[in-house]
């Protein structure tokens, strides 16, 4: 049906599955065999919207890009579609950007920020997609301060910052424990944020880390030295030189001939496996 066009029969789909739950709105994620033959998103949701008579939030990805990316346009999406009104702040208010388990690799997550936030003081914490509902993005405008814990919070961030004044900062405030760390270099491969939380919980120890990534790297919160991979072929070349590599155990095995420590940090979005 995709491949020959037939939207009469996609909507027909969903309109029979919002007969059966208790839907707010639809989302139409694109796939690769869309973006092949062109399908029109905005026509898509002028006659889905008619026809079904719920709001159709069309994310044009293909299917081809990195996770990260087609998060950050379904999170930029969501707000701009419902975070409408403009409320006062509110005191104790904190929202949280970037919570998917592909970046934190662990399904309690949002159970785990929302305890670790509270005994910092804050009263109301409103964990976007892992946790909190449609009520709290309508009403995101609310918050005291945003909270970016993976790049793919940051434009979300940006629009509620340049629309309701909301400040924002970048940090992952639930870290897991680490072995005792051999020698003084040390290089971490996971996405940008919780590497650099990582790093500088090693850094009061004496450390000298580095932050590698396979996602976005975003300049204002790189240090020297920081660099993004493309390629697997790079990992053998990238680990050279270093004591110590923190990084998902998947990766290992590209990395060649490296005979430092490896410390096995699980990222869901590399290897599909969750911190248990």
């Amino acid at each position: 049906d995709a491949i020959l066009g037939r939207d009469d029969r996609l909507l027909e789909k969903i309109r029979l599955a919002a007969d059966t739950i208790d839907a707010s709105f639809v989302a139409l994620l694109g796939t690769p065999v869309p973006a092949v033959i062109g399908t029109d998103f905005r026509a898509l949701r002028r006659m889905g919207e008619a026809r079904v008579g719920l709001l159709f939030l069309p994310v044009e990805t293909t299917g081809t890009g990195l996770c990260d990316e087609g998060a950050e346009r379904a999170y930029l999406r969501l707000f701009e579609t419902f975070a409408a009104d403009s409320l006062p702040a509110e005191r104790g208010r904190i929202g949280v950007l970037g919570a998917t388990p592909l970046d934190g690799s662990d399904l309690a997550l949002g159970t785990k920020l929302k305890a670790v936030l509270a005994a910092q003081g804050w009263r109301k914490v409103c964990c976007y997609g892992m946790g909190s509902g449609l009520s709290d993005v309508r009403s995101a405008s609310a918050a005291e301060e945003n909270l970016v814990i993976a790049p793919s919070g940051l434009a979300a961030a940006q629009y509620l910052k340049d629309r309701f004044g909301t400040p924002y900062r970048a940090s992952y405030p639930v870290l897991p424990p680490l072995p005792e760390i051999a020698g003084t270099r040390v290089l971490i491969l996971h996405q940008q944020i919780y590497a650099n939380a990582l790093r500088e919980k090693l850094e009061q120890c004496g450390k000298e880390v580095t932050v590698g990534t396979w996602f976005a790297l975003q300049d204002d919160w790189k240090s020297p030295g920081d660099f993004r991979l493309t390629q697997e072929d790079q990992l053998p070349e990238a680990v050279r030189g270093y004591d110590a590599v923190i990084a998902d155990e998947a990766l290992r095995p590209a990395a060649e001939d490296y005979s430092g420590q490896w410390v096995d940090l699980p990222h869901f979005a590399v290897s599909g496996r969750l911190i248990l």
